[in-house]
């Protein structure tokens, strides 16, 4: 994973501007079961494949929406930029987000992110990214929304 650290003055400069696109990750069988497993969310469709085939209606076993939504941490240390002077950076919150498309099992995903909206405060700075999650070879992402990250930032010397 790689992380970007540009100066603020480039950070603003993204805004409005091009996607920052994530590296392929490939949602295996195993990394469903763990996500069954912490969230406790069996659901056949996830975690039974043989029955997913038999009585599901995608073939088999697919991914949780929210261990598609979760990805976004992991995409956004591999694709986003990250303002110099973030002391630390969290999620504020999600705006529309909305499940578009199953993630079947052993496909690979990834992440694209698009600054639209930027709020600077004394001490922290407020972005807003159209996240999406991707799958390969399919014209309909996984998952849109609006995400919100807030950096907080070193104080000015």
């Amino acid at each position: 994973m790689r992380r970007r650290l540009v100066p603020l003055e480039t950070y603003r400069s993204y805004l409005d501007g091009e996607p920052f696109v994530s590296s392929w990750v490939t949602v295996d069988q195993e990394m469903i079961d763990r996500f069954a497993d912490a969230t406790l969310d069996h659901q056949f469709i996830h975690v039974d494949p043989e029955r997913a085939k038999a009585e599901g209606p995608f073939g088999g076993t697919i991914a949780h929406g929210f261990l598609s939504l979760s990805l976004l941490s992991t995409f956004a240390y591999d694709a986003m930029p990250f303002a110099e002077g973030a002391r630390m950076g969290v999620n504020y919150g999600f705006e529309a987000v909305r499940f578009l498309a199953p993630v079947r099992t052993g496909t690979r995903v990834r992440g694209r992110f698009r600054l639209v909206g930027l709020a600077e405060r004394a001490v922290s700075v407020q972005s807003t990214w159209e996240a999406s999650v991707e799958i390969e070879n399919t014209a309909k992402p996984a998952l849109t929304a609006r995400w919100i990250t807030l950096s907080l930032m070193e104080a000015a010397s």
